[in-house]
């Protein structure tokens, strides 16, 4: 793929969160130094999801976590037997992975925009991988 990952380590400290993760994406950016490209963003977990969205209003993230929470209930007749079949099917529908462009040595994000991290199966230690193409 061409370059050294990076990788951002995170622990989670509840069932579900949402965690922004901006800050983390451009520290772990500069270390690759290179000030122009592509960063792709990629979660090496099954119940767990990366996305962008607004990052200046924190009720965004809550109604989001929330509005998943009513689409995919945890109380279904599931078949998976660990228990955590919302969990998979959360991170199915948001997805594992991001491309971003990067300008000036920062991921190049619109005025609101900002990085997330959601854990549906936590508390864990989980990881975000980082190049920069």
């Amino acid at each position: 793929m061409g370059g050294t990952k990076k990788v951002i380590k995170l622990r989670t400290s509840s069932k579900e969160e949402i965690i922004d993760i901006t800050d983390r994406v451009n520290e772990a950016i500069k270390g690759f130094g290179k000030k122009e490209g592509v960063c792709l963003l990629f979660v090496p977990h099954t119940t767990a999801a990366i996305f962008v969205n607004e990052g200046y209003d924190p009720s965004v993230k809550k109604d989001i976590g929330v509005t998943l929470g009513r689409l995919i209930p945890q109380n279904l007749d599931y078949s998976h037997l660990e228990g955590n079949s919302p969990a998979h099917i959360k991170s199915s529908i948001v997805g594992i992975s991001l491309l971003v462009p990067v300008e000036n040595g920062q991921i190049a994000l619109g005025r609101w925009q900002s990085v997330f991290f959601a854990e549906f199966d936590g508390p864990r230690q989980r990881e975000v991988w980082v190049w920069l193409l």
